[in-house]
């Protein structure tokens, strides 16, 4: 009897169920051993397994045990051969309700799996998953039943004569966040000695407080019951499912996942649950991490999981989000260096440097432009693109604007009391400019610096920020002409604004992008995108400056297509704001840009 019933059990774990509520198969589970000829590697298995197993029969009564369950429990065959395992101590963890739950699925589907109770050798009680297949013969007939129970317990020694309430969740018998936490750790250390997977799985129920709120509470603790009934079938072996928070779950699997896997997780979620009589329908959001491909401490798999469960709810809920570590890394890179950035700005650490802008017919200084610089304690100097990057579309761009137009207005009334009347170009980024209380703000700063006249600031955006929302930047725009302040479209040509948004945009300015300049005397194309904004500027009768202006050469070109303003290295390098005075007394003395204008007149 012992062969033929071990046999069969085999066979009937190789099975796969049909009904919806079954285990989900996985690619990558562990392989189910074929039936050999001879009894002995099935005799192997059943005395080898780290599992206790039972085999009891027809009317459920205890016929056989392995060495496993002897070990587990301290007792022997004959303690226990002719008995139900509820005589012996296997309990489940909540109420009697659950048992008739597991009794239902074991009459409906041959298979049950719930969490239970078991009593060691020690007379203690421990927690234990208990799955029971029911194996029918060739005619459809009960034959024998086969149990298997695995030791759920992470408890420390030290902690065992606690009670239960410590470590299971009182609703649903479910293993808490305190016992889950310690089941994380030890299944670490499992995998990590034998090589293996494993998975942590953060699964909340989408729009629980609806149905909660809705229903009331008393159905929604059934509906929370019957929901980790529904998760627990679907699991396999030593996998846990555990209640973190009030629609908060965490399953623990520990021999990997694919993605097919959890697409049937959510569909079998996506199936209706009745409560009193009720049919609600539900959905879930699932993040998973795995280990040790994420190869963090428990405490922090758990968070990488709720993280990847977040991520779920944002793409629209009803979905799973695998945690990627490489870009979690990199998130965490841009965070600290954002961080650095706000620590930057508040310690006075950036700075503004001023490049002069001039008029190339007559040779006089009309401008400066505000370019940003960090002057960084340990990396020295550092240009905007080493820096601008991290903050790219968040509010600190925000942050940053209003420092920059605070820092020009302060500038602007230092060189006022200097003697020197000089227009200063500041920019804007999109998200500053696009800011629904931009303007106010502005007329706020400039209130602060009376001294100072409004045309004498400037702001310069990006071609392509001001077509992003046309309507709202023409709104913006306009509110802060009318306090006097002018813009001027930067890096134009490298967008795709139209004629149409070109004439109702209210600039007083079209610079033309340096990449065209800078290489318009060597390539054909560069030069014709000139042309082309030289001509398109002229027609609409707009002023327009050239970046990039790094020769005579340059110069001269520009001004025989019809562009008189510039800036560039052939003119002046941006310089700290205390080496402008200097410049400009050196500015008229440059022979080479006072015989280009002469030449001009």
């Amino acid at each position: 009897m012992y062969q033929s019933l071990n046999l069969q059990k085999e066979q009937s774990l190789s099975q796969q169920p049909s009904e919806p509520t079954s285990p989900l198969p996985r690619s990558n589970a562990m392989p189910t051993a074929s039936v050999s000829n001879t009894a002995s590697p099935v005799e192997s298995a059943f005395c080898y397994a780290n599992e206790a197993i039972i085999i009891t029969d027809a009317e459920n009564r205890v016929v056989e045990v392995n060495p496993a369950f002897c070990e587990l429990t301290g007792m022997t065959l004959g303690d226990v051969q002719g008995k139900t395992p509820e005589a012996f101590s296997i309990l489940p963890l909540d109420d009697s309700r659950t048992t008739r739950l597991m009794r239902e699925e074991l009459q409906l589907r041959d298979r049950s799996k719930s969490q239970v109770s078991y009593r060691s050798h020690d007379g203690q009680f421990y927690p234990g998953m208990m799955s029971i297949n029911r194996v029918r013969d060739e005619h459809g007939a009960i034959d024998h039943h086969v149990i298997v129970l695995a030791d759920l317990s992470a408890i420390p020694a030290h902690a065992r004569h606690l009670n239960r309430e410590v470590y299971f969740d009182a609703l649903t018998g479910l293993p808490n966040l305190q016992l889950l936490t310690q089941l994380i750790q030890e299944s670490m250390q499992h995998a990590e000695a034998k090589q293996l997977p494993l998975a942590v799985c953060s699964l909340d129920i989408d729009f629980f407080k609806n149905i909660n709120d809705r229903l009331g509470t008393s159905v929604g603790d059934a509906l929370l019951s019957s929901f980790s009934q529904r998760i627990s079938h679907l699991l396999f072996g030593d996998d846990v499912l555990a209640r973190v928070g009030g629609d908060e779950f965490v399953l623990l699997l520990h021999h990997g996942v694919d993605e097919d896997f959890f697409e049937k997780l959510l569909a079998s979620i996506r199936q209706p649950l009745m409560v009193d009589g009720q049919s609600i329908h539900l959905t879930a959001s699932l993040g998973v991490t795995r280990y040790p491909n994420d190869h963090v401490q428990g405490d922090v798999l758990l968070r990488h999981a709720n993280q990847a469960m977040y991520r779920a709810k944002q793409r629209g809920r009803d979905t799973f989000h695998l945690f990627d570590p490489n870009h979690d890394r990199l998130l965490q890179v841009r965070h600290e260096q954002r961080q650095r950035f706000i620590d930057g700005l508040n310690h006075n650490e950036l700075c503004l440097y001023y490049q002069p802008q001039v008029d190339m017919r007559s040779g006089k200084v009309v401008g400066v432009e505000a370019l940003i610089r960090w002057q960084h304690p340990e990396e020295g100097l550092l240009a905007p693109g080493q820096f601008l990057p991290i903050i790219d579309t968040t509010p600190l761009e925000v942050s940053l604007g209003e420092w920059v137009i605070e820092r020009a207005l302060c500038q602007l009334t230092e060189w006022h009391a200097q003697g020197i009347a000089l227009p200063i170009n500041v920019n804007i980024s999109p998200t500053h400019l696009l800011v629904s209380s931009f303007s106010q703000r502005l007329a706020e700063l400039l209130a602060c610096h009376p001294d100072v006249p409004p045309s004498m600031l400037k702001l310069e955006v990006l071609e392509s920020a001001a077509m992003h929302d046309v309507q709202a930047a023409l709104h913006n725009m306009s509110l802060c002409q009318a306090l006097g302040v002018s813009f001027a479209i930067d890096d134009f040509g490298t967008g795709f604004s139209s004629l149409t948004h070109l004439r109702q945009l209210p600039v007083n300015l079209i610079k033309i992008d340096q990449s065209f300049v800078r290489d318009m005397l060597s390539d054909q194309d560069d030069m014709a995108i000139v042309e082309s904004v030289i001509y398109m500027a002229n027609r609409f009768r707009r002023p327009m400056l050239a970046e990039g202006v790094e020769t005579l050469e340059h110069a001269k070109a520009l001004m025989a297509l019809g562009c008189e303003l510039a800036q560039g290295y052939g003119i002046a390098r941006p310089m700290p704001a205390e080496a402008l005075p200097a410049w400009l007394a050196d500015w008229p003395m440059r022979a080479d840009w006072n015989s280009l204008a002469q030449s001009a007149c």
